[in-house]
């Protein structure tokens, strides 16, 4: 993929977020989850068996899950889809955004409030949270340690099934419109559930052991340098305050799939000072504005 000019925030731009506005909800039909157990699955590129991540890798602080997402020296977290026909898409999580709960503002379950809507944000860590947004979009999360806590899959890289992801985003858009470029198709938080094929019934399912999505580690060598990670506030909250300012979305520096750069938080993130003790300081949030092609 060649180096191009990356988008960059716009101050007079907005994006929604995981923030506590119940849209209105339109039903899906889907199929039950089936009970086959998948099988390891071999990447497409190597020869490596793949691991599946198991419940353990779930269970820790809602902050810490956001950034292990993002993967570490050599290894990468790649989300994987089993279509009904056997199709296996990838894509490799290069942004996500924390949502610990409880004071935070800006998270669904605020306060420790629990809805229907909102239930599997409070199950065990490693359940998958899809909620709806403007009735017609969808967005995949992942609950961790912690009342309430979930973290945000905000973006990903395609690496595998790029036709099907294809034809999957192209359904959603209006007739005529041009062809996505790879780096296009899963560059959101809506996009990559429409990319992926992520329906709103895969609410309250277990990654760790459902047969039709879950996570597996990938020996990556690109991740020469992982420490790399931008700590920035999350996208579409300014309206919460306080909890705008907090740097808790996290992306790969310098990757072209990342949904939004925030120049700022990188001349304030610098390589290998991505704290989690204390958290990164606090940094001007940025406001994005969200159109169907963005979703």
């Amino acid at each position: 993929m060649a180096a191009r000019k990356r988008k960059t925030a716009d101050p007079t731009q907005k994006e929604p977020a995981l923030s506590k506005r119940e849209p209105p909800m339109k039903p899906v039909k889907c199929d039950p989850t089936p009970s086959v157990e998948p099988e390891r699955s071999r990447y497409f590129s190597n020869n490596v068996v793949q691991h599946r991540l198991e419940q353990d890798f779930f269970n820790q602080p809602c902050i810490s899950l956001a950034r292990s997402f993002l993967g570490k020296t050599f290894v990468c977290q790649v989300l994987v889809r089993r279509c009904a026909d056997g199709t296996e898409l990838r894509g490799k999580i290069v942004e996500t955004e924390a949502y610990p709960g409880g004071e935070d503002k800006a998270s669904h379950s605020s306060g420790g409030k629990r809805t229907e809507r909102n239930t599997a944000m409070f199950m065990k860590p490693g359940t998958i949270y899809v909620y709806p947004i403007y009735g017609i979009y969808l967005c995949m999360n992942v609950s961790s340690e912690g009342e309430g806590a979930a973290v945000l899959l905000r973006s990903l890289e395609p690496l595998q099934g790029h036709s099907v992801m294809r034809k999957l985003r192209a359904a959603r858009r209006k007739e005529g419109a041009r062809q996505l470029k790879d780096k296009e198709l899963c560059n959101g938080p809506s996009k990559l559930c429409q990319a992926l094929n992520i329906p709103r019934c895969f609410d309250r399912r277990d990654l760790a052991s459902d047969p039709e999505v879950w996570l597996e580690s990938d020996p990556d060598t690109s991740l020469a340098k992982p420490q790399d990670v931008v700590s920035a506030p999350r996208i579409g909250i300014e309206s919460h305050g306080e909890w705008a300012k907090k740097p808790w979305r996290f992306y790969l520096h310098g990757h072209l799939c990342v949904s939004v750069v925030n120049k700022e938080a990188e001349r304030l993130s610098p390589s290998g000072n991505v704290m989690f003790s204390s958290g990164p300081r606090d940094v001007p949030s940025v406001k994005t504005k969200r159109t169907e092609e963005d979703s």
